[in-house]
């Protein structure tokens, strides 16, 4: 109890999240569907009614299209999350039992056989032909084989590290015993989590040179 106070849960955490009404109203208030929305107005009030409905037609299909791009982007955290294991067997007070991932805590000991998802960092302390598939961390694309060996140097890339195994990664193969060193935030995963809900939100080149020309044409409209 006191290390789950001390570390948290055993848990991605998100932040900085857009929701999906943000993205949309994001998506309506660029510069050219403003200028398009302007026009169909126009249009509409001229009595032109066909030329309101065709631009009325491309604002709804380029708030849609941008709405999609922009939400999917937005669903990489929520892909990692789902590679949490939800329950875990772990070893306590010398007996096997079963608890939600989410309260694992560093030092629980856990066991790992075939088709388990790795619910935290762990160092491996019993290894029966044990092999992790570690694609998502490292682009290996054959199971790596743990042992208990400890390894020499004090940063080796991940790749190298065949004592330890990752949140996120997959048992393929036999069976093994773990300590768990790290959880939530601070494992690999969590690391990729940080990064990536760190990166800031930058236009690209076309759409600051699409935002420029559709503040001209607003000038040009305005002023004819």
């Amino acid at each position: 109890t006191k290390r789950l106070t001390r570390f948290g849960k055993n848990e991605l955490q998100e932040s900085g999240v857009r929701t999906p009404w943000k993205i949309l109203w994001e998506q309506l208030t660029a510069t050219m569907v403003l200028i398009l929305l302007g026009a169909a107005l126009v249009s509409a009030l001229l009595g032109e009614f066909k030329d309101a409905v065709a631009i009325g037609a491309i604002v709804i299909l380029f708030a849609l299209l941008g709405f999609i791009q922009e939400y999917r982007a937005e669903q990489a955290m929520a892909a990692l999350k789902r590679m949490a294991a939800p329950i875990v067997r772990v070893l306590r007070d010398n007996k096997l039992g079963e608890i939600a991932s989410t309260e694992l805590v560093p030092g629980d000991i856990i066991f790992l056989e075939a088709g388990n998802l790795l619910p935290a960092d762990v160092r491996i302390l019993e290894s029966a032909s044990l092999r992790v598939q570690e694609a998502m961390l490292t682009g290996e694309s054959e199971p790596i084989e743990k042992d208990t060996r400890a390894r020499p140097g004090a940063d080796l890339p991940l790749g190298d590290r065949f004592n330890m195994a990752y949140m996120g990664t997959t048992v393929t193969y036999g069976r093994g015993k773990g300590i768990v060193v790290e959880t939530g935030m601070r494992t690999e995963l969590g690391k990729i989590a940080t990064m990536l809900q760190s990166v800031s939100q930058e236009v690209t080149p076309l759409q600051h040179r699409l935002d420029q020309l559709g503040k001209l044409l607003a000038i040009v409209g305005v002023t004819i």
